[in-house]
């Protein structure tokens, strides 16, 4: 079942966020992320969300897991997280229940 990792956060230090940008993509195409969505302007509909969303598709929960846990994507993480505030999740698909 495929699954989402869905993220929405605020940039906090721009210069130091610049770095994640450029080397985040080669570690999801290692895993075989889809980027579905990545805006820094959305449009708010409801609630108060932070400024950048990033929706991605990974073909399993264990898929996203494996990819958010390497080596790889653990050596450049911090330039997010350091340079931002927010949350992201891990997510199944929706199933249609019968």
């Amino acid at each position: 079942m495929a699954a989402y990792f869905v993220a929405n956060y605020r940039v906090t230090n721009p210069e130091g966020y610049a770095n994640y940008v450029p080397v985040v993509g080669p570690t999801l195409a290692a895993h075989g992320a889809e980027v579905l969505a990545a805006d820094s302007a959305g449009e708010v509909v409801e609630g108060e969300p932070r400024d950048v969303t990033v929706v991605l598709k990974f073909a399993s929960k264990e898929a996203a897991r494996a990819w958010y846990n390497s080596p790889e994507y653990q050596d450049v993480v911090h330039f997010r997280t350091d340079n931002s505030e927010g949350h992201a999740v891990i997510v199944d698909g929706f199933v249609r229940p019968e």
